[in-house]
């Protein structure tokens, strides 16, 4: 069994946020896998899909407690840090790009570092979503919980598909695949 974790915060008033575009994904892989009941434990919400072999989790104890509900959930399902795939958003990349990496830091996500420090590994597999980098008259906090331009939103809802069929490459094959085919372009 495979754990997909998309970080965000709960709550509507994150709902549309930058920082929830790991949220996003969950729900947009959901959807497409037409499951619609996620359970409500392991301080998260989560869904498994069988044939996927796949369990989706939105943890709920915000961003900076990520790793919380994930190695919660882990630890119930015998699931080891090698076989996660972390979702998040990532200000080092424009909108619209998304990023795979097999492990490395968290590069400054706070959700991300805790999952690294709860388990005690940069072994970790992740998505990165690109939101875009702060505008100087604006704070990272704001910038990070505001709502993307409509422009951006376009491209970060391509990015939402991109992550989506990563996922279902890397479920049907391996990361490395997923990596070859969905690392264009510029590198991080």
């Amino acid at each position: 069994m495979k754990l997909i974790v998309g970080l965000g915060n709960p709550g509507k008033e994150y709902a549309n946020t930058r920082h929830n575009m790991g949220y996003m994904v969950i729900d947009a892989l959901a959807k497409k896998w037409n499951l619609s009941t996620f359970k409500n434990n392991f301080q998260g919400e989560y869904v498994a899909h069988t044939i996927q072999q796949a369990i989706l989790l939105k943890p709920t104890t915000f961003m900076n407690l990520s790793g919380q509900s994930v190695n919660a959930l882990a630890q119930f399902y015998k699931i080891a840090p090698q076989e996660m795939v972390i979702v998040y958003d990532d200000l080092a990349l424009e909108p619209g790009k998304i990023r795979l990496r097999m492990t490395g830091s968290s590069g400054s996500h706070n959700g991300m570092q805790h999952i690294i420090d709860t388990f005690s590994t940069q072994e970790i597999k992740r998505i990165r979503i690109g939101i875009g980098a702060v505008p100087l008259e604006q704070k990272g906090k704001d910038y990070v919980l505001g709502i993307p331009s409509k422009e951006d939103q376009k491209k970060i809802n391509q990015a939402i598909l991109d992550a989506v069929s990563a996922i279902e490459v890397y479920l049907k094959t391996n990361f490395s695949q997923a990596m070859n085919q969905f690392n264009r372009g510029d590198s991080d």
